[in-house]
Parts: structure tokens; C-alpha cells; sequence
């Protein structure tokens, strides 16, 4: 452990260490995000799968700028007042999504509790481009809770994604502490409103925030009692001294014992290990 005069900082095990992209990839991947003026939630979220993602050539697109409108404690995404909206993202996310080649891509983004309407009308525009422009491909979104707002997630789900995912984030008991906002009641009807209009739903969850293993199989009992499909499972890491430390690092046959779990409870996907993130072969829940 490592002191840092407020509190320990569990040093990182060996199963956590990050691959480098590969330079040449990252300069051509990140060279088209910079020119289009976009933004992944590979590099503002710190995500620890990008060199294998990118690799690949692949990347999840986050819209609506860089700057959330909230400060939950787990996450490394600027907080503040954001940029007015760039009117000409859709089509510049298309086709960037068409230059890379991808044949099934990934969107988030911020809060924009500051919009009228989240930013649900940008999203749905956004997804009508990708399709007009990549015909075939297939999208799964990530959205935010637009503050339980039904009629703006009917509009994400009027748009036809192959999937759409919102995270629980966290166990109920911790969702307070970690979730500046979004309450955990709340996340859960989303999801099964997503999940009784036939598209595929998703949701995921951090480990080592503090939560017991009763905790997270009742997390798992909730999102099965709603017919959430696919689960995925991985260790959170700490972004910066300022967020919510990492209290315990989950070992990978824990995370293997979840996923068997997770599984006989009815989950057609659960990817869990200590590296899981959202997006983490997110192409196989079109499937789901």
C-alpha cells in the first residue's frame, strides 16, 4: 500500500496491467478523432482496453462533447459546463465510423442534464446517420438516464439500436456514494423499458468499491427480475486521488465464479474479469 496522507492506495496486481497500444494504431485512430473534432470514451474514461481495441480498430464514440453535467466519484470524464452542441457531429461520427471500417461500433455520452431533452434528439440523429451511412453495420448505445423521461428512451428506442445498454454502475447500498445524480431505482426502470420493448438490454457494474458478494448477486437478481440479457463485470480503477479509492482488487477467478453465476441466472452474456468494460466485446450482444 502506498500512503498519501488523506488515505492507502492499494497497489495495482499483476493481472491488471495495461497494454500499450500499438503506436501506429493509436496515431491513425487518434488522428481521425482529433481532425473530426470527436471524442472516445477510450481516452476521456480512462478505459484500460484500448490498446486491445484500438488493435483492432475499433473505438466507442462518445457524443455531446467532453464535459458532463455531473461528477459521479468513479468516473475520469470532465465535469462542468459544457460546449454547446457541434451540429454537424452526427455526420462527422458516420463517417468516421465508415472510414475506420467498422462493422459494428459502439455510442456513449455525457450527461447533458443542461438540455431540454438530455440530448436525446442528437442521439437519435446520430444513430439515423451511422446507419445511412454504414449500411449493415450494427450499433449498440450506452445511454444516459435522461432522468427517467420516458418518452425521450422511447425516442433512443424508436431508433432502433441492436442494442442499448445503461449501467447500475454500482450496488444499490453504494450507488449514493458513488453516483452524483442517478439514483439506483431509477437506472433499473430504464433498463426495463428497455428490455420489454424487444431490443436488447444491457447493464454493467464495478467491483472493489466496497460492495459483498450478497450485494452483487441481489444486483444480478434485479436486473433478471426486469430481463436485462447481458451483464458485464469488471474491477474499477481508481482515475485519480480525487475519486472514490478502489478498496479491495477482485481476483480473476472470483470474476470467473460471478460470470458462471450470472449465467445460471438467465443472462444470455456475462463478460466478467478485472479489464471488463462496457463496450468489452460488445459486438457478440447483437446476439443476445
Amino acid at each position: 500500500m502506498e500512503s498519501t496522507g488523506k488515505n492507502l492506495i492499494l497497489r495495482k496486481p499483476e493481472w491488471l496491467k495495461i497494454k500499450i497500444p500499438k503506436a501506429h494504431v493509436h496515431k491513425a485512430i487518434n488522428g481521425l478523432i482529433v481532425s473530426n473534432r470527436l471524442h472516445t470514451i477510450c481516452e476521456s474514461g480512462n478505459c484500460p482496453n484500448s490498446g486491445d481495441c484500438w488493435s483492432r480498430g475499433t473505438a466507442t464514440f462518445m457524443i455531446l462533447g467532453d464535459i458532463c453535467t455531473r461528477s459521479c466519484k468513479f468516473c475520469n470524464v470532465k465535469t462542468g459546463k459544457p460546449m454547446p452542441i457541434e451540429k454537424d457531429e452526427p455526420k462527422k461520427v458516420a463517417a468516421s465510423i465508415k472510414e475506420l471500417g467498422l462493422k459494428h461500433c459502439v455510442i456513449t455520452s455525457v450527461d447533458r442534464d443542461d438540455l431540454p431533452d438530455g440530448g436525446a434528439s442528437v442521439w437519435v440523429e446520430t444513430i439515423f446517420e451511422i446507419k445511412r451511412i454504414n449500411p449493415g453495420i450494427t450499433i449498440e448505445v450506452l445511454i444516459p438516464d435522461f432522468n427517467n423521461r420516458k418518452e425521450l428512451i422511447q425516442q433512443i428506442i424508436d431508433a432502433k439500436p441492436e442494442v442499448i445498454s445503461h449501467n447500475l454502475e454500482t450496488v444499490e447500498r453504494l450507488t449514493p456514494q458513488v453516483r452524483s445524480r442517478a439514483k439506483y431505482t431509477t437506472s433499473l426502470s430504464v433498463i426495463e423499458k428497455i428490455a420489454k420493448s424487444g431490443l436488447v438490454s444491457k447493464s454493467g457494474i464495478m467491483l472493489g468499491l466496497g460492495e459483498t458478494e450478497p450485494e452483487i448477486v441481489q444486483t444480478m437478481d434485479d436486473l433478471r427480475a426486469i430481463h436485462c440479457k447481458v451483464l458485464t463485470i469488471g474491477q474499477y480503477l481508481q482515475p485519480t486521488r480525487n475519486h472514490h479509492p478502489v478498496m479491495e482488487y477482485i481476483q480473476p477467478d472470483v470474476f470467473a465464479n460471478y460470470e458462471k453465476i450470472g449465467l445460471e441466472k438467465g443472462f444470455t452474456f456475462v463478460e466478467s474479469s478485472p479489464l471488463v468494460r462496457s463496450s468489452y466485446k460488445a459486438d457478440r450482444h447483437v446476439n443476445a
